[in-house]
């Protein structure tokens, strides 16, 4: 019913994506290959887009404010 819901500021949700990614995307040794591969399963070195749910049109740019010209 009622979540609390906590608003994440634009620096935390960019630490938690790169947190992810770096989790997800790291060398680990195969048995079955036997050499060391991405974690994604992928060999290395990565070349997998990483993609972040967010669309570059949202970022936060210093020059302007809720899309407005100063």
């Amino acid at each position: 019913m009622g979540r609390n819901r906590r608003r994440v500021s634009y620096g935390e949700y960019v630490a938690a994506v790169a947190l992810t990614l770096a989790y997800r995307h790291r060398p680990v040794w195969s048995w079955r290959r036997w050499r060391r591969v991405c974690r994604c399963g992928a060999d290395l070195p990565c070349r997998v887009r990483h993609r972040v749910p967010i669309n570059r049109g949202h970022w936060p740019v210093p020059d302007r404010r809720c899309g407005r010209e100063p």
